[in-house]
C-alpha cells in the first residue's frame, strides 16, 4: 500500500500508531544515555578495559629444540633453528616488508641434506638423475649415530639455526626443503632452487658417516666441471672464497679441528661428483660438519649448544663472503 500524499490527513488510527512510536524511541534513547554515562563512572566498558590490560603484549617465537631423539631411517652415506625472533622489518614504497641489516639484499639458499623421511620411499629416491657429468640417484637417506639421531634431522636443525642468524643480519633466505615434502627434492632440484632464486651464495648441510676415528669437518668444493648441462667454469673462483672462508669461521667458532682423514688438514675438499654442486650457476659448497659415526664428533652433533656454534660459524663465514671483507 502506498504512503499517504502530503496533502491528505493521515486518519486517528495512524496518529496513535505514530505517537506510540515516538515514545517508545524517546525510551531507548534515554536508556542509551544512562547506560554510557554509568560506563564513563566505572571506567569504561569490558571491552576496553581488557585492550588496556594486553597492551605491549607480543606474541613470541619459539625456535627448534636441541633434543637428540633418535630416528630410525635407513643408514648409509649416500653421495653427495634457533630460538631468536625475527627483527623488525621496514616496509618498502611497495607494500612489501624490506629487510634491513648488514645483509639486506642478499639472498642466501639453505640445502638441509637428505629428508627426514627419505627412508619410506627408496623407489622414488633411487630413480637416477643426469647430474651433467654422470647420472646419480635422486636422492639418499644420509646417515646417522650409532644411537640412531639422523643426519636428516642434524641438517633441519642447523639449517633453521643457520636461517635464524642469517635474516638477523637481513638476508633473504630459503630452505631447499624444511620436512614439508614426502622425500627429496633430487640433487637436481636441490640446485635449481638456488639458481632460480639468484643466490648470491648457497650451502648445503651435511654430516659425514666415515669410520670411527675419522674427527673432524670439511667443506666441499666444486671442482671444473663441463659436460652435459653441467658448467662450474663460472663458479669455481667464488666457491672457493665461499667455502675457504667458512672453514675459517667454523674453526674458531666451534673449536673443532679440519677433517684428519679428507682434506690434508685444510679443511677442504674438491669433488666433481655430486649433482648439487654440478648443476649450480650460483657459489655453492657442502659442509660435513663432522662424523656421525665417530663417538667423540656424535657427541658434538647431538649437542643442542654445539649445533647452535656450528650454525654461527657457517653463517660467519656466509657474512664474511657476501661483504667481501
Amino acid at each position: 500500500m502506498p504512503y499517504d500524499d502530503d496533502d491528505h490527513q493521515p486518519s486517528a488510527p495512524r496518529l496513535l500508531r505514530r505517537s506510540t512510536l515516538m515514545i517508545t524511541v524517546a525510551a531507548l534513547v534515554t536508556l542509551c544515555l544512562a547506560g554510557w554515562a554509568v560506563r564513563q563512572m566505572t571506567g569504561g566498558s569490558h571491552d576496553t578495559a581488557t585492550a588496556r590490560s594486553t597492551a605491549g603484549a607480543s606474541p613470541s617465537r619459539t625456535g627448534p629444540t636441541s633434543s637428540a631423539a633418535p630416528d630410525t631411517p635407513g643408514s648409509g652415506k649416500g653421495g653427495g633453528a634457533s630460538g631468536a625472533s625475527k627483527p623488525p622489518h621496514s616496509t618498502a614504497g611497495d607494500g612489501k616488508p624490506a629487510n634491513t641489516g648488514p645483509l639486506a639484499g642478499k639472498v642466501v639458499v639453505i640445502d638441509p641434506g637428505h629428508n627426514p623421511t627419505n627412508y619410506r620411499h627408496p623407489r622414488e629416491i633411487n630413480r637416477m638423475v643426469n647430474i651433467g657429468s654422470k647420472s646419480k640417484e635422486c636422492d639418499t637417506t644420509g646417515t646417522s649415530t650409532n644411537s640412531g639421531y639422523a643426519e636428516a634431522r642434524f641438517t633441519l636443525d642447523v639449517s633453521h639455526r643457520l636461517r635464524a642468524l642469517l635474516e638477523k643480519e637481513g638476508a633473504t633466505v630459503t630452505l631447499t626443503q624444511d620436512n614439508n615434502r614426502p622425500f627429496g627434492p633430487c640433487v637436481t632440484e636441490r640446485a635449481d632452487i638456488g639458481n632460480k632464486a639468484a643466490a648470491d651464495a648457497a650451502i648445503s648441510v651435511h654430516a659425514d658417516g666415515s669410520a670411527a676415528g675419522h674427527r673432524g669437518f670439511h667443506v666441499i668444493l666444486p671442482a671444473l666441471v663441463k659436460s652435459g648441462s653441467a658448467d662450474t667454469s663460472k663458479i669455481v673462483g667464488p666457491s672457493r672464497d665461499l667455502g675457504t672462508r667458512i672453514a675459517g669461521t667454523f674453526v674458531r667458532d666451534t673449536g673443532s679441528a679440519p677433517s684428519n682423514y679428507i682434506g690434508g688438514g685444510t679443511g677442504l675438499d674438491t669433488r666433481g661428483d655430486l649433482g648439487g654442486l654440478n648443476l649450480s650457476t650460483v657459489p655453492k659448497v657442502f659442509i660435513e660438519c663432522g662424523n656421525m659415526r665417530d663417538p667423540d664428533d656424535a657427541a658434538l652433533l647431538t649437542s643442542g649448544s654445539w649445533r647452535q656454534k656450528a650454525a654461527r660459524g657457517i653463517a660467519d663465514g656466509i657474512s664474511s663472503f657476501l661483504h667481501g671483507a
